[in-house]
């Protein structure tokens, strides 16, 4: 989980500070637009190749490495140089990185077994998004005491710790004992039908965080009056209730209220609070309903994440990871580029009515498959 941590921390210590760091040094926006885009484009490539060769290989360990080998490079690179184009290298070895984290939760949940593996799983994703939260925060904080170039530094230098330690990491069982992979038994899995429902779900999600936090958010907040020394207030009110309930899901709401039911309370709790934002100008209220939608948002993903492995065997998870993961990233890229359509069309306010909209798509998605899949156990017990 240390690795885990030291994987995503360094990228979200720059991510607030990088498009205007960019702009700084005279990049223009429609090459910032390309750069951003790279990270997303790499982890849409790069994932399901990655679970496919580990679960061939039966092997994880090797995957973790070179990610933080790769994220460590990426770092050094922006340490290094201010030319646009190494830069768009480094941002596009930083979605190589963070494809690698399909090794990483597959690795982490193969210790767990049975009903234990959503615990786990909510354990792993609160790790990421307490890294995500702790860089975010402090990112502003660096750059107004030690120059644009500070967050990099500390990026590269816990990126390195991670590699040191990556090279400790141990695999959870030996190899002997696995099952010989197939090709073809890997392609069966990547068309499992749980696995390809959840993956539709996880785009809709992700279109959401990634346009809203992790978008837009900060946009509309100046919009109606905050200053982006109180930033961190917004970030604060998002990512801690977002932490909470990674732990929460696992631990209460899942076994109390199953998969399904979960689902569909998180996404329509998302998509309600996603279409309150246009509406709010009151900074105080404005915070509370960041509060709201990073909970409902952190019920959503470890959920996700540990039912795209659900049904698949252990030798053969990664291949599933992997392909769950290189689905979800069109979420991170198509998401933001159709709200920023809209934000540019018909102001800021649509893109909030878009992704929210998407929301409600989701729910209905989602009772949709609980009703076949009540049925389809209905006719196995009949």
């Amino acid at each position: 989980m240390v690795v885990s941590f030291l994987l995503w921390l360094p990228h979200f210590v720059y991510v607030p500070i990088l498009s205007p760091y960019m702009v700084s040094i005279g990049g223009s926006y429609a090459f910032i637009g390309i750069i951003l885009s790279s990270y997303g484009l790499m982890q849409l490539l790069c994932r399901l190749p990655i679970g496919i060769f580990s679960d061939l290989v039966n092997l994880r360990k090797p995957f973790i490495v070179f990610g933080m080998v790769i994220s460590t490079i990426s770092c050094f690179i922006y340490l290094l140089t201010e030319n646009m184009f190494w830069i768009l290298a480094a941002r596009t070895f930083a979605g190589m990185a963070a494809a690698t984290w399909v090794a990483f939760t597959v690795l982490y949940s193969s210790y767990f077994k049975g009903e234990e593996v959503h615990r786990s799983i909510g354990s792993i994703s609160f790790i990421v998004v307490l890294a995500q939260f702790l860089g975010m925060s402090c990112s502003g904080l660096l750059v107004n005491e030690w120059g644009w170039k500070a967050p990099f530094w500390l990026a590269a230098i816990f990126s390195l710790l991670g590699t040191v330690l990556s090279l400790f990491v141990v695999e959870s069982k030996p190899e002997e004992e696995r099952k010989t992979v197939k090709v073809k038994d890997l392609a069966y899995v990547i068309r499992d039908p749980l696995l390809l429902k959840v993956s539709l779900l996880s785009i809709l999600a992700h279109s959401i965080i990634f346009s809203t936090m992790f978008g837009f958010t900060s946009q509309y907040a100046l919009h109606i009056g905050f200053k982006t020394s109180e930033f961190l207030f917004i970030v604060a009110a998002f990512m801690v209730p977002h932490a909470a309930a990674t732990l929460f899901m696992g631990g209460y709401l899942v076994p109390k209220m199953g998969e399904w039911r979960s689902l569909l309370i998180a996404y329509a709790s998302a998509a309600f609070f996603t279409l309150c934002i246009p509406y709010v100008t009151v900074k105080g209220l404005f915070i509370v309903l960041q509060a709201c939608s990073g909970f409902s948002l952190g019920l959503i993903f470890p959920l996700l994440l540990s039912m795209s492995i659900q049904n698949i065997e252990p030798e053969k998870r990664a291949t599933a990871m992997g392909a769950y993961q290189a689905i979800y990233a069109i979420g991170i890229f198509e998401g933001p580029f159709f709200t920023g359509i809209f934000n540019s069309n018909f102001g800021l306010k649509a893109g909030f009515w878009f992704v929210g909209c998407l929301g409600l798509a989701a729910s209905i998605f989602i009772v949709i498959f609980w009703k076949k899949r009540c049925g389809a156990t209905a006719v196995g017990i009949a």
